[in-house]
């Protein structure tokens, strides 16, 4: 009895393996095919867009959603459809490079810290009091002493979000130090650069990996809010943080104009965040040993 016991559970061990990765990881599925549905709407914007998304028809306000204006019109008769589609490219455009940049300098600056007791003293001090401030608020001080544009709102973030970044790194580069692994690597002379790029990168990826899609989560988050203060992007510039910025005023008359972009952006974040679930459960070795 306890060896077809066996048997039958090394059969449903093995039929499980044996399912695609679809399969074992839906988040990760459901997030990336969201994600790829927003990518390819930001991406052909242009074509997809019924309206030049600036265009103004002063006859045509506030237009409830139908047949000609799927998602209606704002104060200003521009076409709402067109300009959640070009919303999305500088949501897109902000989750994806402030996720690269924050995940890249913090890497850098936290094996910097983590190898180093001199660099390490000075620099969590200084990371130390950047994260005493709410990422929001170091943002909008930081906007307030440049002009509104995409690409100081993308910096903002990025010095928002790298202490952050910088905190984990050096967190395993510090416990990666101690591996023996890594202790056999330097007793059998392993140069610096070839205890960093060989031994200690490659086991710190998974982690950071998964925090970039946080990252990407909240630097869209980010963006809408300064948007929709009037400290993000210029109001001219369509992106979901200034469409819900300017239907607020008109909420109880055509609430439609904060509801599309508002569930744009709930949609994407999520999207991002079943994702970096989803990696976590798959990177992590013990729980990955557990979904098999």
């Amino acid at each position: 009895m306890a060896t077809a016991s066996a048997l039958d559970d090394d059969a449903v061990t093995h039929a499980v393996r044996r399912r695609p990765a679809w399969r074992r990881h839906p988040t990760v599925t459901a997030g990336l095919i969201i994600l790829g549905l927003v990518c390819a709407m930001a991406i052909a914007a242009p074509w997809l867009a019924s309206i030049d998304p600036t265009a103004l028809s002063t006859a045509k306000r506030l237009r409830p959603p139908s047949p000609e204006f799927w998602f209606g019109t704002d104060m200003m008769g521009r076409d709402v459809w067109s300009r959640t589609l070009y919303g999305a490219r500088v949501s897109v455009i902000t989750g994806l490079t402030v996720a690269a940049l924050a995940t890249g300098i913090g890497l850098l600056l936290g094996l910097l810290a983590g190898f180093d007791r001199t660099i390490d003293a000075v620099m969590m001090r200084i990371m130390d009091g950047l994260m005493a401030i709410p990422a929001i608020l170091l943002a909008i001080a930081l906007m307030a002493l440049t002009r509104a544009s995409l690409g100081n709102v993308i910096i903002a973030i990025v010095v928002a979000e790298v202490p952050r970044v910088v905190r984990l790194a050096r967190g395993i580069v510090l416990t990666l130090r101690e591996a023996t692994f890594v202790e056999a690597a330097t007793a059998s002379g392993t140069g610096f650069f070839g205890l960093l790029f060989r031994h200690i990168l490659p086991n710190a990826v998974a982690p950071l990996v998964v925090q970039s899609t946080y990252i990407a989560a909240s630097a869209m988050i980010t963006e809408a809010i300064l948007s929709f203060i009037g400290a993000g992007v210029p109001s001219s510039t369509p992106s979901w943080g200034n469409m819900m910025a300017e239907g607020r005023t008109v909420f109880q008359v055509a609430p439609q104009l904060v509801l599309f972009p508002g569930l744009c952006l709930s949609v994407t974040v999520l999207a991002i965040n079943m994702l970096g679930d989803g990696l976590r459960d798959m990177l992590d070795p013990r729980l990955a040993r557990r979904m098999k």
